[in-house]
């Protein structure tokens, strides 16, 4: 009978930590480096879901580096028209990370986005199912690094109607042996 509280306390951790509750995500990861070719022809793109996690990960290098130098860049996230140009300047631009440590002592730079449309944090992002969103990397001067883009699309629109009226109900009083109440609510 000792058994029984641990298996309670397993049984509900387990299940407030599953999926089910819809706050776990899933991760996405993307190595950020001119060696993806997909972010070099800006074709990369990625749907995500809300509650999953973009992780980026910066250029790392374990030895001397590449002959031409390390690649460190300035990561934006800019509107449609920045994202085609590759320009950071426009009014919708803004820095979002710097992956300027190719050298860190342990392992690449990790910076993780979670997607969700209502972030506690003043420099995190919200966004909103259905929209798209465009990142592009400027390479830090002196960096051998190239223009990179990614799209990111977040599954998906809304599909639920508000509910304008709500319908009627019926309370009752005491020990369901007495009358009915009928209300209606009215909306203001």
């Amino acid at each position: 009978m000792r058994l029984l509280p641990l298996l309670r306390t397993v049984l509900w951790a387990s299940l407030l930590g599953s999926p089910l509750r819809g706050g776990s995500g899933l991760r996405h990861a993307v190595y950020w480096n001119s060696s993806n070719p997909r972010l070099l022809r800006g074709d990369a793109a990625v749907e995500l879901g809300l509650n999953d996690y973009l992780d980026i990960f910066c250029p790392h290098y374990d030895g001397p580096g590449p002959p031409e130098g390390p690649e460190t860049f300035a990561l934006f996230m800019v509107d449609l028209a920045g994202y085609e140009t590759c320009q950071a300047g426009g009014t919708g631009a803004f820095k979002r990370w710097e992956c300027a440590r190719p050298f860190a002592p342990f392992g690449p730079v990790r910076f993780s986005e979670k997607i969700q449309r209502f972030t506690p944090f003043s420099l995190g992002f919200e966004f909103l199912p259905g929209e798209t969103y465009y990142y592009i990397s400027v390479p830090i001067p002196e960096s051998s690094g190239r223009c990179l883009r990614l799209q990111v699309s977040v599954c998906c629109k809304e599909t639920t109607e508000v509910l304008t009226t709500a319908p009627p109900f019926v309370l009752r009083q005491g020990n369901g042996v007495s009358r009915d109440i009928h209300w209606e609510p009215t909306m203001c």
